[in-house]
């Protein structure tokens, strides 16, 4: 089994109602970096967002209404990559996700990550990988200053499909572009609505309604076209000689459909939450073995990296059972503020099934968690900083699974 760490940077009050300023966030982050390096993670994933969540409570429609302080302050994923490669000796650094429709759209996102890759690979002895982890983003209020926003009434009723579509020709071009081909925008993917791409029957009739009277059609059409986002002549991305070697890709998205499509540009993992159903996780697994583009070599379950919430309790002066009851109670108020954070309300049900996906407990606990849940070949992507801004508490939680728990689950598997 793998261990990754994911860190969040997320500016919000914890359960203590204390927020850091963004000096003593971005501290208490590189603090954490060095030591996951040390302790031995594989790879540092870090969250992206873009634009302030508290500001964009003022909009007509806010995405998250009720989302205290900033979900995150990786802006520019590859200069705190830069910084992560220069304090660590031995962790790969990743992204989790970097939204490819913000900050420019995807010929911005992939001259970027090839302007990085040139710099990162020009000592030969580099061989830590960049893991480039993409998708729409999931705020849609951080691409709408960028244009992704509906460009007619047949948009506006089709959005929630659109948006994903959307999505789907960025992914290419951004996939081509890293390959170091020369595109235009002919040469990309039509988006063509059918009924397939919608939910219900009522909102596919919706859309067809609108473009029937839109085009004037004398019955309700089978397809609608929807003319292309990106619109460019021939282009390719410079500087175009870096180790593409030292490039991992891998998508944030659960549309089987656009798994296996970005896998026919180039090898494209694909991320998933602990919360993931396991019939879902299996079906990923069998889908990537079949579709896995064929330069990545055979597909691996480590190629799938998982996230967990780690709510550990070692903490001095308790004993084993008040640890164990520590720790639930500190993840309770966790996935509290969390939820509370989405939806301004705290459903049971939801807080139960959230606290079910996490790790929670003392060491043994956490042991018997992970044996239990887990394959012995899974990675996971291991959350310390959920809602946590006590930095030194972090430390020695991160200190204490990589010590504790992991020798006896590399042991046992």
């Amino acid at each position: 089994m793998e261990f990754d760490i994911f860190f969040s940077i997320s500016q919000t009050p914890d359960s203590s109602g204390y927020i850091p300023t963004e000096q003593e966030m971005f501290k208490s982050f590189f603090d954490q970096v060095e030591l996951a390096d040390k302790l031995g993670f594989g790879i540092g994933w870090v969250a992206q967002a873009h634009l302030s969540t508290e500001v964009q409570k003022m909009n007509k429609k806010p995405v998250v209404p009720h989302y205290p302080g900033e979900v995150g302050l990786c802006t520019d994923f590859v200069q705190i990559a830069r910084e992560m490669f220069l304090r660590t000796e031995k962790m790969e650094v990743g992204s989790a996700v970097m939204s490819i429709l913000a900050s420019g759209g995807p010929i911005a996102h992939a001259e970027r990550i090839g302007a990085f890759l040139t710099l990162h690979g020009m000592e030969e002895s580099e061989k830590r990988r960049l893991h480039i982890g993409y998708s729409a983003g999931r705020f849609e209020f951080m691409a709408r200053p960028y244009g992704i926003v509906p460009r007619n009434e047949i948009e506006e009723v089709a959005w929630p499909a659109l948006r994903g579509q959307i999505f789907a020709e960025a992914s290419e071009i951004f996939l081509r572009l890293l390959n170091g081909e020369v595109i235009s925008s002919k040469d990309i993917r039509k988006t063509i609505l059918t009924r397939n791409n919608f939910y219900t029957e009522e909102d596919w009739r919706k859309v067809q309604e609108v473009a029937k009277h839109t085009y004037a059609l004398k019955s309700r059409p089978k397809e609608i076209e929807i003319p292309r986002r990106y619109q460019f002549e021939q282009i390719k991305t410079i500087p175009q000689d870096w180790r593409s070697e030292l490039l991992n890709i891998v998508i944030g998205s659960h549309d089987r459909r656009l798994q296996i499509e970005a896998n026919k540009w180039r090898p494209v993992q694909v991320f998933n939450l602990s919360i993931t159903p396991p019939h879902i996780i299996e079906e990923t697994h069998q889908r990537f073995s079949k579709y896995y583009h064929q330069d990545g070599g055979a597909w691996k379950r480590s190629m799938m990296p998982r996230t967990i919430m780690v709510f550990i309790n070692d903490e001095e002066g308790l004993s084993i059972e008040e640890r164990s009851i520590a720790a639930k109670e500190e993840a309770r108020n966790a996935l509290s503020i969390y939820w509370n954070a989405l939806e301004g309300t705290i459903d049971p049900n939801k807080l139960e099934k959230a606290t079910d996906n996490a790790v929670i407990g003392n060491v043994e606990q956490v042991t018997k968690q992970i044996l239990d849940r887990f394959d012995k070949d899974d990675r996971l992507m291991c959350w310390f900083d959920f809602f946590n801004h006590d930095s030194e508490r972090v430390k020695r939680n991160m200190n204490a699974f990589m010590n504790k728990v992991v020798p006896i689950i590399n042991e046992v598997k």
